[in-house]
C-alpha cells in the first residue's frame, strides 16, 4: 500500500518506535522527523526536524512502561507540534496507561484515568486512537473525539484460523464478559465465567466456574496480561473442572512482576497477544504469539484522516 498525501504525517516517541514504522510501512509513507531525546538533567527534549504547519499528524505512542516517562513524551511532542502550527494532532496511544485508575473505590483516592485525558487533552490533541481501554467509560473522559479500537476481531480471526474443535471462551472474570460474549460470537462458540474473588491488588483467588468447560478447549481472554496471576489461577481451576486443553489470549501484554515465571510454569498451551506494547527481549517465551495491530491502525488512520468511519474497520 501506498498512500499519497503529504499532509498526512505521522510520528513516533521512543515507546513503540517498531510497530510506528510498522504502521507507516503499511501505509507507505515515511515517519515524521522527530529529535526525542534527553537533555543531560534528565528533562525531555524533542525537536520537530520538518515543517509540520497545516498538516495532520499522528502521534503514535502507547503509555506503556516505564508510562511516566512515555506519558511525558507523549504529551511535549504534542505540545511541539500544536506550537508548530499542526491543523490537527491525533494521539494515537495503543495502550492507554492509567486506564485501571478509572473511578474512586475508597475515600481520598484519585480517578487518574481523567487526569491523563486532561492533560492530553491541554497538551493540543483534537483526536484520540487507542485500543481496549481496560474500561469503556474512559471515552467520556475525554472532551474531544476517541476512536476506540477493539482486541477481540484480531485475536478471534487468530483462533478461526487455527481450526480448534469444541471450543468454549472464557472470561476470567466479571469484568471481561462483553469481550468474551464479542469473541465467542465471532466463533460461534459458547461462553463460560470463572467467578473470582480478588482480595487485594494484583492478587487474584479463583471461586468457582459458571458454565460448561469439561472435554473442551478453552480460549481464556483479557485485555490486559500484567502479572498473569489472573489467566493462570483461571487455566488451573478450568483443567480441574475438566477442560481438555487452555489457550489464553490479550490484548495488551504488560507481564510484569512474576508474569513470566508464573506463564512458564502454567498449564497455558499458548498465549496470544498483540504489539501495542512491545515486548523486551526477555519477555519473548515459547508459549507467547504476538499478532501485529500495526495494519489496523494504519487503516484507522487513513479513515480518520479522510473523515470517513472508523467503525466499518469491524463490520
Amino acid at each position: 500500500m501506498s498512500y499519497q498525501d503529504s499532509n498526512l504525517k505521522i510520528f513516533s516517541g521512543n515507546a513503540n518506535p517498531e510497530l510506528a514504522r510498522a504502521i507507516a510501512s503499511h501505509l507507505g509513507i515515511a515517519l515524521g522527523e522527530i529529535e526525542v531525546g534527553r537533555f543531560s538533567n534528565g528533562e525531555i527534549k524533542v525537536i520537530v526536524n520538518e515543517n509540520v504547519r497545516g498538516c495532520d499528524a499522528f502521534v503514535i505512542q502507547p503509555t506503556s512502561s516505564p508510562v511516566n516517562d512515555n506519558l511525558m513524551e507523549l504529551l511535549i511532542i504534542i505540545d511541539a507540534l500544536r506550537r508548530a502550527s499542526s491543523s490537527r494532532i491525533t494521539a494515537v496511544i495503543p495502550y492507554y496507561g492509567y486506564a485501571r485508575q478509572d473511578r474512586k473505590t475508597r475515600g481520598r483516592e484519585p480517578i487518574t484515568a481523567k487526569l491523563v485525558a486532561n492533560l492530553i487533552t491541554t497538551a493540543g490533541a483534537g483526536r484520540v486512537l487507542t485500543m481496549d481501554l481496560h474500561a469503556g467509560q474512559i471515552q467520556g473522559f475525554f472532551d474531544i473525539p476517541v476512536d476506540h479500537l477493539g482486541g477481540v476481531p484480531l485475536l478471534a480471526e487468530y483462533f478461526a484460523r487455527k481450526g480448534l474443535s469444541e471450543l468454549v471462551v472464557v472470561s476470567p472474570d466479571f469484568g471481561s464478559v462483553t469481550r468474551a460474549r464479542d469473541m465467542a460470537e465471532r466463533l460461534k462458540v459458547p461462553i463460560a465465567i470463572v467467578d473470582k474473588r480478588r482480595p487485594e491488588p494484583n492478587v487474584a483467588e479463583v471461586m468457582n466456574i459458571i458454565g460448561r468447560v469439561a472435554g473442551k478447549t478453552v480460549i481464556l481472554v483479557d485485555d490486559i496480561i500484567d502479572t498473569a496471576g489472573t489467566v493462570v489461577l483461571a487455566a488451573q481451576a478450568l483443567l480441574e473442572k475438566g477442560a481438555r486443553e487452555v489457550y489464553a489470549c490479550g490484548t495488551h501484554p504488560i507481564l510484569s512482576g512474576p508474569a513470566l515465571e508464573r506463564l512458564t510454569a502454567s498449564p497455558i498451551k499458548e498465549l496470544v497477544v498483540t504489539n501495542t506494547i512491545p515486548l523486551k527481549p526477555e519477555q519473548k517465551f515459547d508459549k507467547i504469539k504476538v499478532i501485529s495491530v500495526a495494519n489496523i491502525l494504519g487503516e484507522a488512520i487513513i479513515r480518520i484522516h479522510e473523515g470517513l468511519s472508523v467503525s466499518k474497520l469491524f463490520t
